[in-house]
Formats: structure tokens, sequence, C-alpha cells
């Protein structure tokens, strides 16, 4: 008699913890959904099943994922142009030799930073022509003098994304130019 009733009385408790956990796993989903913003939803006028609030969950973090890639991408960027900025203060150091070329390339962006001495200069249309000739659009291109060093920004872009840019070709070409 003791085990009947121990038996139903253990059955209603695995009964009751399993209600418990639906109720909870239930509630963390409805957390879940209301967490994702609502333009990430598709338009969808039905009621989502919980397992359409799990997928759109699932390409929300996807999405975010992503986002945080092209922002490491972006950081590691700027952190080489910070690096750039600390060689040229660095310059009036002497710690490198003039002219310096470095050339940074992105998706089918090319950016050209040239520094150069007052007394060794170059011709700019020359450096231009180089990019030109490798299959580069300027967008923009400036210089600019402080102290007795004179600086030269380009930016760029490919004319055709399937050819792209042979960047070690380009810097080499523009080192033997201003050397």
């Amino acid at each position: 008699m003791k085990s009947q009733s121990a038996d139903g009385a253990s059955r209603m408790e695995r009964k009751t913890l399993e209600k418990n956990r639906r109720v909870l796993m239930k509630s963390l989903c409805m957390k879940l959904a209301s967490v994702i913003p609502k333009e990430h939803y598709a338009s969808s006028k039905d009621m989502l099943s919980q397992q359409d609030h799990l997928d759109q969950a699932t390409s929300y973090i996807k999405t975010l994922r992503a986002r945080i890639e092209k922002m490491k991408e972006r950081r590691s960027h700027n952190l080489t142009i910070q690096d750039t900025e600390k060689a040229i203060d660095s310059a009036t150091t002497s710690e490198f030799t003039l002219p310096v070329v470095e050339v940074r390339h992105q998706d089918s962006n090319l950016e050209v930073v040239l520094i150069s001495g007052q007394e060794k200069r170059f011709m700019f249309h020359e450096v231009i022509s180089v990019l030109e000739e490798e299959g580069a659009q300027v967008i923009n291109a400036n210089f600019s003098v402080v102290h007795d060093k004179i600086f030269y920004t380009l930016h760029s872009q490919a004319v055709s994304s399937r050819l792209g840019f042979d960047v070690s070709r380009v810097t080499e070409r523009l080192k033997q130019l201003i050397r």
C-alpha cells in the first residue's frame, strides 16, 4: 500500500516538476523575444510560435555578431591610422628615413600616405598616374606641409571590383617613384 502511494506521490512530483520546467522555459522564451527589436522581426501579422521566436533570436544574434566583426575591422583600421600618426609624430626624432610610403587596402578601397621632406619632392601627378595604371580611380587627393615635411594622402577605389588591387605591386611602384 505504501509503495502505491509513494509511487503516486513521486509521479505527481514529476508532473509538477515538468510543469514548472515548461512554465520557466516559456517565460524565458518570452523574455528572449522581448529583447529583440521589433524592426528585426519579419513582417508577419500571424502570431509567432515559440520556435519562430527562437529562430528570430538566432537570426538577430548572427546579425549582431556580423556587426561586431565589422566594428572590430573598423577599430583595427583606426588603430592603424593611429599608428601612422604616432609614426608621423616620431618623425621629428628621425626614427625613420624619408620618404615614407604607406598603402592600406580594405575591400575595394586603397589609401596611400606619402611623407617626404621639402628637399626631396616628387610630382604628385606621377603618383596619381601610378594608381590609375594599377586600376584605381582617385577619389580624393590632398597634401599638407608641417614643419619640414610634406604629407600626401590619396584615397582611391578599384575601377572594377572584380580586378581589385595588387597592393604589393602598387607599394613597390610608388617606392620606386619617390626614391
